[in-house]
């Protein structure tokens, strides 16, 4: 190579998509991970200062794992206060815990057991009761409620986004997307893929502190893409009804999930 020849740098970075919100645009699934899981300890620890405590709800699936992992053995999320933390469910199948796509079920199995957290404040749905919803819904009331007026909220939700557009278990044109009276409800019919689903409701989601959207992945481009530049409703693309009151929303996405075209 001659003194004149030169390098081009290319950056293979996508444009931040221009969501709702605030975007944290990592250059892959893991670092994503890692972004997620500082913010969490980080609302954690001055919730905890705030108020004594910290009220995190978590989504299950496949995505959230490995963070949930992480989070486990990781030096350095080691001062994460679990024992001042409440654990909440953000949605669940109507299957038995032991079941393999119960989502408390999973987190049980990787956080519960693996942390120093109390078991009384750890709150699974109960989703196989006929009354699992009002159940859920009178233990989140009862639990916030000691925290003072206008903080008795939940500081932390980690939502996931399906292919669909779907989050918690708040699918397109299903009933629970007109729920407004309730912080959680069952959710069921044609328009819910199998089995049926306790989740929590937009009421409750969108008066949290803090909400994390984890979306990473290929698959998911073409759906942050709609997002972005289409007009459809919450009802046909349900994670546009999450517009938190007086909270933040920040959108944890990888490098894959925000390139378009794919």
């Amino acid at each position: 190579m001659s003194d004149g020849d030169t390098y081009e740098i290319l950056d293979d970075m996508p444009e931040t998509p221009r969501l709702p919100g605030q975007v944290v645009l990592s250059e892959d699934a893991d670092q994503a991970l890692d972004a997620v899981g500082a913010d969490i300890v980080s609302q954690a620890k001055a919730c905890v200062r705030a108020f004594g405590d910290f009220h995190l709800a978590l989504s299950g699936g496949s995505t959230p794992m490995p963070l949930y992992q992480r989070m486990m053995i990781d030096p350095s999320y080691r001062d994460m206060p679990w024992r001042r933390t409440h654990l909440w469910i953000v949605d669940e199948r109507c299957v038995p815990f032991e079941h393999e796509k119960s989502n408390f079920g999973q987190i049980r199995e990787m956080i519960c057991e693996h942390s120093d957290i109390p078991p009384s404040q750890v709150h699974p749905i109960h989703a196989c009761e006929p009354d699992a919803d009002a159940r859920y819904e009178a233990e989140l009331r009862e639990v916030l409620g000691w925290r003072e007026k206008g903080h008795d909220r939940l500081d932390y939700v980690l939502l996931g986004m399906g292919d669909d557009g779907h989050t918690a278990s708040l699918f397109p044109h299903s009933p629970a997307l007109a729920v407004a009276d309730r912080l959680a409800c069952f959710n069921r019919g044609p328009s819910v893929t199998p089995p049926d689903r306790v989740t929590m409701t937009y009421p409750l989601l969108n008066a949290a502190r803090f909400i994390g959207a984890l979306v990473v992945g290929r698959k998911k481009a073409a759906m942050i893409h709609r997002i972005v530049n289409g007009i459809e409703t919450p009802r046909e693309i349900p994670i546009k009804g999450v517009v938190p009151l007086g909270g933040e929303f920040r959108w944890y996405l990888d490098a894959d999930s925000a390139r378009w075209p794919v």
